[in-house]
């Protein structure tokens, strides 16, 4: 799982967004005991200290939870889990809709563009 980071911003924050990713998809099920620090900092090639804030940050928002001595698991909290969903599909959205505009693309035509080219990419 190699990463390439955007120097622009912080590390941890930009695994935060990508570990959000992963309980929103899926693969990170409901439930599930995610990997140690130290492990998820050795896939994603980080600092320990870098990756444990990041997983402070995302039990912060209530997508992970700790169990003492067991470790961390992902939320079964599906409406949690929906209403991050829906914030990453309206940030998709606004960014799509503002790139548009930017081009000279107004609304009503830019989904237009989106359902005839939307049909294609998703399975």
């Amino acid at each position: 799982m190699d990463k390439i980071f955007n120097n622009d911003r912080p590390i941890y924050i930009q695994l935060v967004e990508m570990i959000r990713i992963e309980i929103v998809s899926g693969k990170f099920k409901k439930g599930q005991k995610i990997p140690s620090v130290r492990e998820l900092a050795l896939i994603m090639k980080v600092n320990p200290n870098t990756m444990q804030k990041a997983l402070v940050e995302l039990e912060n928002e209530h997508l992970i939870y700790t169990e003492r001595t067991n470790g961390k698991y992902v939320t079964e909290d599906e409406k949690m889990i929906e209403k991050i969903k829906r914030e990453l599909a309206n940030k998709i959205v606004n960014n799509y809709l503002n790139s548009m505009k930017n081009i000279g693309i107004d609304y009503d035509l830019a989904i237009k563009y989106l359902q005839e080219g939307g049909k294609d990419g998703i399975s």
